[in-house]
């Protein structure tokens, strides 16, 4: 790493310069192709997905988006003739509309359902043309809501009027500011406040403009560029940052700063290398679940760790030759001017800390284990499946047209499940008319009919509305008792094949496929952890206590998301609607990516051991210092990335916010409770066994340096006695 932070050096108006052209260039792109995101299929192998396939084959209209306009009136009934008249003539305007397919009014004969049995609640389905642009949408929103008054409340909701919230940029702004305030209050120096964002933001910006021209080659989620930025900010600014606090070091050691540029590079800059490899590996191991959204979301998030990396490793260097002696504090630099020999050891509230952790191992070890099971809790309840209208806001239109429908006709009407039924002879269309009428009398089904079916087709719809809404657990396991008892009664004796499908299905069968491969994800990002720290710090002990922390640290990110938003605890002060199943796919994002900000503590904290065990060979003192050295730049980091991730939760995306709500939680417990309390507790009560690592497995294992030469030790230090090793053994 030397080599490639003098050449940044030397080079240093040549590399900024790099920088900004490739980000201009890539902007240039971006301005010139735009951006194709679209979220991918998230069907598996499903009943589902059957179900879906089937009514697509089946299906000979062409219509594009649709959506409802509700109407519910305080008083009377919405068949009186004035507020007929008022209706029909907005459907009139609506049907006349440009981009408008088809209307169905609650006034024909077809629609005659969509009044409810008191009569105060009506609605109208509107299908649109396939190329119907925003603007025309828009318009019809406008003609929809026109005629509201203080008796009659009209409300829209379905795919068409779904409003998707616009990415927050005061509320991402507002993360960076306040990681800027940190910065400055903690080193009392401008420069080292900016240097770090102003890497990050570059490093993340020119991630973003490459995701959106990446697009265009795969399948990316809309939300990706946000969730990548709220990565990107918080990784990028604490990687730059343990560079600049390692440079800082050197150069009140009196070094210059050519040497102290080369030197951090070559020793924190290896360890970011390795702590950014890891969150890319983390992140990419998600590709092996083969899910489409989740595929997406794991590319755009590891081309923007990589690009903060590059930027850090590259970026930073050349920045601060620019900056030279000005990353210190005036009275920093005239306190450096008058040393005559380099400095060493540190004083502090964070010395006195790692004093009173070795003076007390096992007490605060406990403590902070009985803390982190606690806030871990919660998660043995979590529950996956996908938020709809019902979660939204009360003052959001999509949220009152949830309720509206939900009151006029009951919590399952906002998510029907569609049955696909295959019913190529007459015996078969027999035994599907049997089964709606069984499906009738199940308990939890509201309502079951079929839709004519016009001669020659050989599908049939059948639509059922379960009692329950369709985020409620009763709702699911209804759906299970369909597949499993219900259906498969009534497929006896016939050819007739049946699928529940519909989005209400779909949901819930993706929830439980993620389900299903948590457990197992967990388990393999634990290994693949337990692995590159045994590499990294020739140890068996170590990896081992960082893989059960690791998951203890995700376990802590479950428990915060489920507080909030599934039992619903502060969503409402957050502006985050009400409590309901978390994201299927947030909690697989959430291993990944914790996983990855877990091992970047660890990286930076125990290679600053393993540096003062080579040196030393007092696993006492290395421990004790290495928290020392470490702690501040922990802390602050971990402070900043919780400002970054606090910041995403305001942004109006629930998604986002729960990956905001998550991370944020968990990086404060991990750094303030796992990394400066129960890891160097437990390797104080371990002494030289941290170290210890079988001779042959040391032979076999490839040598890698995560601090740069100093940290390989001349003599086998790291080695346990013989007579250790074999109680160890034993």
């Amino acid at each position: 790493m030397s080599p490639l932070a003098r050449w940044c050096h030397r080079h240093r108006l040549a590399v900024v310069l790099l920088w900004v052209g490739l980000l201009l260039a890539l902007g240039a792109g971006v301005g010139a192709a735009g951006s194709a995101f679209g979220n991918s299929p998230t069907s598996q192998d499903t009943d589902s997905a059957k179900a879906t396939a089937l009514l697509q084959q089946a299906s000979d209209s062409a219509a594009g988006k649709s959506g409802r306009v509700v109407w519910q009136l305080d008083g009377g009934e919405v068949t009186e003739p004035a507020t007929e008249r008022v209706i029909t003539g907005t459907l009139k305007g609506i049907a006349d509309a440009p981009g408008v397919a088809a209307v169905t009014s609650p006034y024909t004969p077809v629609g005659k359902g969509q009044i409810s049995k008191d009569g105060r609640t009506a609605y109208a389905t509107v299908a649109f043309d396939q190329d119907v642009s925003d603007a025309q949408i828009d318009h019809v929103k406008e003609l929809a809501t026109e005629p509201e008054t203080g008796s009659l409340h009209i409300a829209l909701n379905g795919q068409a009027f779904t409003i998707n919230p616009e990415p927050n940029a005061v509320a991402d702004a507002m993360g960076i500011v306040l990681a800027f305030i940190v910065l400055l209050f903690v080193f009392r120096a401008v420069w080292v406040a900016a240097l770090p964002i102003i890497t990050a933001v570059i490093g993340v910006g020119t991630s973003a403009v490459t995701v959106m021209l990446l697009s265009h080659v795969i399948t990316l989620s809309d939300t990706t560029l946000t969730l990548g930025s709220l990565i990107g900010l918080g990784v990028g600014i604490d990687y730059a940052l343990f560079i600049v606090n390692r440079h800082r070091a050197n150069l009140m050691a009196g070094m210059s700063v050519a040497e102290s540029v080369a030197k951090s590079l070559n020793t924190s800059g290896r360890a970011v290398v390795f702590a950014g490899l890891t969150v890319v590996v983390a992140l990419l191991g998600m590709l092996t679940l083969n899910v489409g959204i989740i595929n997406g979301m794991a590319i755009g998030a590891a081309v923007t760790v990589v690009l903060t990396v590059l930027a850090a490793i590259t970026l930073l260097p050349a920045l601060l030759g620019m900056i030279g002696p000005r990353v210190l504090s005036r009275k920093e630099r005239s306190e450096t001017a008058g040393w005559t020999q380099p400095r060493s050891g540190r004083t502090g509230v964070w010395s006195r800390w790692a004093e009173r952790v070795q003076t007390r191992p096992k007490t605060l070890g406990l403590v902070a284990l009985a803390v982190l099971t606690a806030l871990a809790f919660p998660t043995l309840s979590l529950r996956l499946g996908a938020s709809d209208d019902g979660n939204l806001p009360t003052s959001s239109t999509n949220r009152q047209a949830y309720d509206m429908i939900a009151d006029g006709f009951g919590p399952g009407f906002n998510g029907p499940l569609v049955l696909a039924v295959q019913a190529p002879t007459a015996a078969d269309k027999a035994a599907e008319a049997k089964l709606v009428t069984a499906l009738g009398k199940v308990d939890g089904v509201a309502s079951a009919n079929a839709a004519p079916m016009k001669d020659g087709q050989t599908v049939g719809v059948v639509s059922v509305v379960p009692t329950t809404s369709p985020q409620s657990e009763a709702t699911s396991d209804l759906i299970h008792h369909l597949r499993d008892d219900v259906i498969p009664e009534a497929e006896q004796g016939a050819s007739m094949k049946v699928y529940v499908g519909g989005v209400t299905a779909s949901n819930d069968d993706f929830a439980s496929v993620l389900m299903g491969k948590l457990p197992v994800f967990v388990l393999v990002i634990a290994a693949l952890g337990f692995l590159l720290l045994t590499v990294a710090f020739r140890s068996l002990l170590i990896p081992a206590v960082g893989a059960l922390l690791n998951i203890l640290s995700i376990g802590v990110a479950f428990g915060a998301i489920v507080v909030v938003f599934q039992y619903g605890f502060g969503a409402g002060l957050l502006g985050l609607g009400a409590g309901g199943p978390i994201e299927s796919f947030v909690p697989i994002l959430v291993v990944g990516i914790m996983f990855g900000l877990s091992m970047d503590y660890q990286v930076f904290l125990v290679s600053r051991m393993r540096e003062e065990w080579a040196h030393t060979g007092d696993s006492g003192r290395a421990v004790r210092v290495g928290q020392a050295e470490t702690g501040k730049v922990i802390a602050v980091a971990a402070t900043i990335m919780v400002c970054v991730f606090g910041s995403f939760v305001f942004g109006g995306m629930r998604v986002i916010s729960e990956f905001g709500v998550s991370l944020a939680v968990a990086v404060a417990a991990d750094a303030l409770l796992i990394r400066m309390m129960v890891v160097p507790a437990l390797m104080h009560l371990c002494g030289k066994a941290n170290w210890w690592l079988p001779r042959r497995l040391d032979r076999a294992l490839p040598n890698v340096s995560v601090e740069g030469p100093a940290d390989q030790p001349a003599q086998q230090l790291h080695a346990v006695p013989e007579r250790e090793t074999a109680d160890l053994a034993n």
